[in-house]
C-alpha cells in the first residue's frame, strides 16, 4: 500500500481476520491496541481492505473468464446489507451471487438487486451446464446451448419441511427415503473412487430405477395432497423441475446437488453476523473480490495467507498478461 508504514503481513492479516475468521474491524482495532500498543482506526483498516480488494479485481476477472470458458458452473445467491449514505439511515439489501466449479475456484459477484440481470451479465454466452436451485432469475440466461440443471437437495428439503410440519406424514417421509437412495448411489461411487464414466454406469444401473419410483410417488402425492399444503408444494416444486432434476443421467459430470455452492455461502453468512454490512455500493465489488480469493483458497485447501503474500506485493505494477498465472488454481500448480 503506497505510503503506508505498515508491513504487507499486517495488511494480509487484517484481510484474513475479517473475511476468513469473521473478525470485524472494530475488534481488530481493539486487539492491535491491547496487544501491540498501536492505535489504528477502523477507517485506516478499512482503507487497507478496499485497496486489497481493488488490487484483486483483475484476478477475479480472469477467474470469471475461466469459469465461462469451462463446462460446468454451480451458482447460488445470498443477501448482504449495504450502507447507502443517502440520509435515510437504512441499509439496502443487496446480493452476493456466487459461481463456482465443484472442487475448484469460486467467484462472487456483487449486485444491488436479485433480478435476472445479474446472472445474465455474469454468465454472458456461457454454454456449459449451470446448476442452481429453482429460483426463476436463472431462467433465460447464458448462451443458446446452455444446459440448466437443478438440485436434488432443494427438492428433498421441501419434503423434509412437510415432515416437520406433520411428523406423521408417511408419504413425505417415504419420498425423502427414496431421494436418500439417489444420494446413496453417488456415495457408493465416492467410496469406490469412481471416475465420472464409471459413476455414470452405476447411476444408470441403480439411480434410474429410483427416479421412476420417485416420480410415481411424487405425482401421486400431488394428486392426493392439498395444493397449498407443504406436501402439495413440495410435490409441485419437484415435478415442475423434473427435467432439470434428471439431467444428471445425461451429463456424467453433473452432481446431484448444489450443496458445494451453498457451502461456499456459509462464510458469508457467518461474516454477515459479525461485520454486519458492506460500507457502500462502491465497496461491494471489492469485498466480492476478496471473498472470491479467500473462499477459493478454502475450497482448494490452499493457505490463504501464503497465497495473498505471494500475489499481492507488486501486483499493481504487473502486466495484465501475467494475471492468469496468479489465480489460486494457477498458483497451486506452480508450487
Amino acid at each position: 500500500i503506497d505510503k503506508a508504514l505498515v508491513s504487507d503481513r499486517v495488511v494480509i492479516d487484517t484481510v484474513v481476520s475479517k473475511y476468513s475468521d469473521h473478525l470485524p474491524l472494530y475488534r481488530q482495532s481493539a486487539i492491535l491496541e491491547r496487544e501491540a500498543g498501536l492505535e489504528l482506526s477502523r477507517a485506516t483498516l478499512d482503507g487497507w481492505l478496499m485497496r486489497v480488494g481493488e488490487l484483486l479485481l483483475p484476478i477475479t476477472a480472469v477467474m470469471r473468464r475461466e469459469l465461462i470458458c469451462g463446462g460446468y458452473i454451480q451458482a447460488d445467491e445470498t443477501t448482504v446489507d449495504v450502507q447507502m449514505h443517502d440520509r435515510r439511515g437504512q441499509n439496502h439489501q443487496a446480493y452476493l451471487w456466487q459461481y463456482g466449479i465443484p472442487g475448484g475456484g469460486v467467484v462472487f459477484d456483487f449486485r444491488l438487486g436479485r433480478g435476472r440481470e445479474g446472472p445474465r451479465q455474469f454468465l454472458g454466452q456461457f454454454e456449459g451446464i449451470l446448476q442452481t436451485d429453482g429460483y426463476v432469475a436463472y431462467e433465460g440466461v447464458g448462451g443458446p446451448k446452455m444446459v440448466h440443471a437443478c438440485c436434488w437437495s432443494h427438492s428433498r428439503r421441501k419434503f423434509i419441511e412437510a415432515t416437520k410440519l406433520n411428523p406423521h406424514d408417511a408419504v413425505a417421509a417415504r419420498i425423502v427415503a427414496r431421494i436418500d437412495e439417489l444420494f446413496a448411489v453417488d456415495a457408493l461411487a465416492r467410496e469406490q473412487n469412481l471416475d465420472h464414466a464409471a459413476r455414470h454406469t452405476l447411476r444408470m444401473e441403480q439411480a434410474r430405477p429410483w427416479l421412476e419410483t420417485i416420480h410415481a410417488e411424487v405425482a401421486a402425492a400431488r394428486g392426493a395432497a392439498l395444493p397449498a399444503s407443504a406436501l402439495g408444494r413440495a410435490a409441485q416444486y419437484t415435478l415442475a423441475l423434473w427435467p432439470k432434476l434428471t439431467r444428471f443421467l445425461e451429463h456424467p459430470e453433473l452432481e446431484l446437488s448444489n450443496n458445494l455452492a451453498e457451502t461456499s455461502m456459509r462464510p458469508v453468512a457467518l461474516g454477515r453476523k459479525n461485520w454486519i454490512h458492506v460500507g457502500s455500493p462502491q465497496a461491494g465489488p471489492k469485498v466480492a473480490a476478496i471473498l472470491s480469493l479467500v473462499e477459493s483458497c478454502r475450497r482448494m485447501k490452499l493457505p490463504v495467507r501464503d497465497y495473498l503474500a505471494s500475489v499481492l506485493p507488486g501486483l499493481a505494477n504487473r502486466s495484465i498478461h501475467s494475471i492468469p498465472a496468479l489465480t489460486p488454481a494457477a498458483w497451486a500448480r506452480s508450487l
